[in-house]
């Protein structure tokens, strides 16, 4: 089964720059030459803050709120010690973070009563979800 795909509006990107539906759109942004930059102050880290390993230092600006702790921070420490080209290096974050909300729902369960129910739903969410994707 073949149709003729000239007859789809639109049809093809390497069409003739007249016939191109986006070309009135498609501009070059302006160059500014004459900006003026100066490297910010680095900031100075209160906390472990974690680089990669294919970057000489930390960037001059950073963020600091949540620093790594517990067994996610072992698995955020263990992940940069690899490549960011590599897939090992994103999924041990990924399990990280997952580790994390666990460690969150502990802490939230073990310091206030209110949340016991909200960390029970979560919980349960968590067996039921891996319970289906057994399959």
């Amino acid at each position: 089964m073949t149709f003729d795909r000239s007859q789809i509006p639109g049809w093809g990107a390497d069409l003739d720059r007249k016939n191109r539906p986006a070309v009135p759109m498609e501009r070059m942004p302006p160059r500014d030459d004459d900006a003026h930059w100066e490297i910010p102050e680095a900031q100075t880290p209160t906390v472990e803050v974690l680089h990669s390993n294919e970057r000489p230092g930390l960037t001059p600006v950073f963020g600091t709120a949540v620093p790594p702790s517990g067994l996610s921070g072992k698995i955020r420490r263990a992940a940069f010690r690899h490549s960011e080209g590599r897939l090992r290096h994103w999924m041990m974050l990924l399990m990280a973070d997952r580790v994390n909300v666990v460690e969150g729902m502990v802490a939230d369960f073990s310091r206030n009563r209110r949340t016991h129910s909200l960390a029970l739903v979560g919980a349960a969410a968590i067996v039921l979800a891996w319970w289906l994707a057994r399959d």
